[in-house]
């Protein structure tokens, strides 16, 4: 789990492509501080668990299904990243629960500049529009985001100059995709009033005796 909450700004050291799935090399020398073999970092939104590393650097596979769904399709040396560990119990939460499982990706559609601020508008998918609200929380790229707007096929965020300046999203230019996940609460919701809709009454009943007990 993480928090959204950037760390440092990574690079991608090498990327080596295999029929099904790959294997990323990044340097990030806070993120490797005190990792070890198996433990989870975000690179960039995706958590991927650490298989190699040294002194600034760590290795981590990526699979088929990360790949298709995520920026991490052939990465370049030199790309930067946004890394983040995973949270510690007993950490403030100051983003939100971001688990690393994104939902799929969105392109940059417009920047508009503020006098403090900067003003990112991204593609919605309707699969996963349902699950953005003005208001609500998202992770953009691995970056807890407030959502400022949202419309049918569009959500914007607003960014202060220190978002700007220690994430890739000061980076972006209109045109670039980024990795999103929604809040994990609103997924739950969604889920539940499918099963309600369909009929399906999950485990409801059998909760409802236990209680009864």
């Amino acid at each position: 789990m993480f928090t959204g909450i950037i760390e440092e700004l990574g690079t991608v050291v090498a990327w080596e492509p295999g029929p099904d799935a790959g294997r990323l090399t990044v340097r990030g020398p806070l993120a490797v501080s005190d990792a070890a073999h198996g433990d989870s970092i975000s690179v960039s939104g995706v958590c991927l668990t650490v298989v190699d590393q040294g002194d600034d650097w760590f290795t981590a596979d990526v699979m088929a299904q990360t790949m298709a769904m995520s920026t991490l399709t052939a990465p370049v040396a030199g790309d930067v990243v946004n890394l983040e560990r995973a949270a510690q119990v007993g950490d403030r939460l100051g983003g939100h629960i971001v688990q690393g499982h994104i939902d799929g990706t969105s392109e940059l559609l417009s920047i508009t500049e503020g006098s403090a601020w900067r003003v990112l508008r991204f593609t919605l998918a309707q699969d996963v529009a349902a699950l953005v609200t003005g208001k609500g929380s998202i992770a953009v790229d691995g970056v807890s985001l407030t959502v400022s707007a949202v419309g049918p096929d569009w959500f914007e965020v607003s960014l202060i100059p220190e978002t700007l300046a220690v994430t890739t999203l000061g980076r972006k230019a209109v045109g670039d995709t980024v990795n999103i996940e929604t809040d994990i609460l609103a997924r739950h919701v969604e889920r539940m009033l499918q099963l309600r809709g369909s009929g399906s009454g999950g485990t409801a009943p059998h909760a409802t005796e236990q209680d009864a007990s």
